[in-house]
C-alpha cells in the first residue's frame, strides 16, 4: 500500500529569515522566459531537483471570502508573465509581508498559467500567519512565493475516493477537477463542523461526473472513517487530507478494508516523535547546549533557544531547516538529502542523533 504524508494542507511553519532571490531578483522579462521554459515542470515533481527553490515576487489580485473564516487569495506575476506549471496536489511556500513563512496548497486550475490560488482558514489560536492573511493582505500587495512543489501527486487509478476535512479540500479540489476532465470515476466525502464553514461548495457542484457527499458534523454527527473507507471500490486510490486522528485511523484500517487500494494522506501538522531517544545538541555559534527529549524533534528543542530559525514542512522533504553538522553521527529520517549531503548536514525537523550528542553550525 502506498502512503504519502506531507505537512501543510492549510499552512505551517515560521521562517522569518532571508528569502532566496534566485528568480525574484531578475527582471520580469527573464522570469517570463523562465516560466515558459522547460525548467518549470521540474517545480511540480514529487522529489524536486532543487533544494531551496526559486522565489517569485507576485502581486495579490483578490482576497475573497469563500466560507466562514476562510478566504481565497489569487496571485499573479506583476508583469503578466506565465507562472511555473503545477499539477494537482502541489503547494507553495508563501512569505508574508511580516516575514512569516507558510505552506498552502494550490487550489486553482492548473490550466490557468497566469494565476495561482490558495485558501486560508483563520486560526484564532495560531501563530499569526492566517490572521495576517485575513486582516492585512489586500489586492495590490506584493508577496514572495517559493515553488510549486508536490509530495501529494494524483496517481493513475481505476477510481478515486477523496476525503477532505474542512480546509483539507484545498489540495483535493484540483484532483476532483482533473478526474472530471479525464472522465475517471470519483467520489468526494467532504467533512466539516458546519456547512457554512466549507469552502468551494458552489465550485464543486459543477463537477457532476462524480459524487460530492457533504457531511457537516451538525447535520450528520462526528465523522466515522471506518464507514467512509468501505465506500472506495477495490483497487481505488484514496486521498485523505484532514485532522490527524482521521488519518491515523485510516492508516490502520486501509490494509484490512481495501488491501488492493492505495492510501495517500496530507497532514495539517508534523508527525509526533514516538521512537526517539534523548540527546544533546550543542550550538557552536551561540555556545549553548540544548537537550532534546525522546518525544520531541531537534527543531522544536532548538527553537526554544533560537526562535527565529527557519523551517517549513516539518516532515523532512522541503529542506528549509537543513543545517551543517560539525560533530556527531546523525540518524537521518528525511526524504530529501542525497548521500553526499548526509555526510555533514541534517534536517533538524525529523532527523536525530545516533549517539548522545551533536554539534551544529548554529
Amino acid at each position: 500500500m502506498t502512503m504519502i504524508e506531507q505537512a501543510g494542507c492549510s499552512g505551517s511553519g515560521f521562517a522569518p529569515g532571508p528569502v532566496l532571490r534566485a528568480i525574484g531578483g531578475f527582471s520580469a522579462a527573464y522570469r517570463r522566459v523562465f516560466a515558459e521554459s522547460g525548467v518549470a515542470p521540474l517545480l511540480s515533481r514529487p522529489n524536486p531537483v532543487r533544494r531551496g527553490g526559486f522565489d517569485l515576487g507576485l502581486v495579490v489580485n483578490e482576497v475573497r471570502a469563500e466560507a466562514a473564516d476562510v478566504v481565497s487569495v489569487t496571485l499573479s506575476e506583476p508583469a503578466g508573465a506565465r507562472l511555473p506549471s503545477w499539477v494537482p496536489g502541489a503547494h507553495v511556500d508563501v512569505f508574508l509581508p511580516s516575514g512569516k513563512q507558510r505552506q498552502y496548497s494550490l487550489c486553482g486550475d492548473p490550466a490557468d498559467r497566469y494565476r495561482y490560488r490558495i485558501a486560508v482558514r483563520r486560526l484564532a489560536d495560531g501563530l499569526g500567519g492566517s490572521r495576517e492573511v485575513h486582516d492585512e493582505l489586500a489586492a495590490g500587495d506584493r508577496i514572495t512565493i517559493r515553488g510549486p512543489r508536490n509530495a501529494f501527486r494524483l496517481i493513475e487509478a481505476e477510481s478515486y475516493l477523496f476525503v477532505a476535512g474542512g480546509i483539507g479540500i484545498t489540495p483535493i479540489l484540483p484532483m476532483v477537477r482533473e478526474c472530471h476532465r479525464r472522465g475517471a470515476p470519483w467520489r468526494l466525502v467532504y467533512l466539516g463542523r458546519t456547512r457554512d464553514g466549507l469552502p468551494f461548495l458552489d465550485e464543486l457542484s459543477r463537477y457532476d461526473s462524480g459524487v460530492v457527499d457533504v457531511r457537516p458534523d451538525d447535520e450528520h454527527g462526528l465523522p466515522d472513517i471506518t464507514a467512509i473507507l468501505p465506500e472506495a471500490a477495490p483497487g481505488a486510490a484514496v486521498y485523505l487530507c484532514g485532522p490527524t486522528p482521521l488519518m491515523t485511523t485510516a492508516r490502520g484500517l486501509m490494509r484490512e478494508i481495501n488491501p488492493t487500494g492505495s492510501l495517500h494522506t496530507e497532514r495539517f501538522s508534523a508527525l509526533p516523535v514516538r521512537d526517539g531517544r534523548p540527546f544533546d545538541v550543542h550550538l557552536e555559534r551561540t555556545g549553548t547546549t540544548v537537550a532534546v527529549p525522546s518525544d520531541e524533534s531537534a527543531l522544536a528543542a532548538i527553537r526554544r533557544e533560537l526562535p527565529g530559525i527557519a523551517y517549513s514542512c516539518q516532515q523532512g522533504f522541503c529542506g528549509t531547516c537543513k543545517v551543517r553538522v560539525l560533530d556527531g553521527e546523525v540518524e537521518h529520517r528525511d526524504k530529501l538529502l542525497l548521500d553526499g549531503e548526509r555526510a555533514d548536514s541534517m534536517l533538524i525537523c525529523v532527523s536525530r542523533s545516533a549517539g548522545e550528542r551533536l554539534t551544529l553550525d548554529l
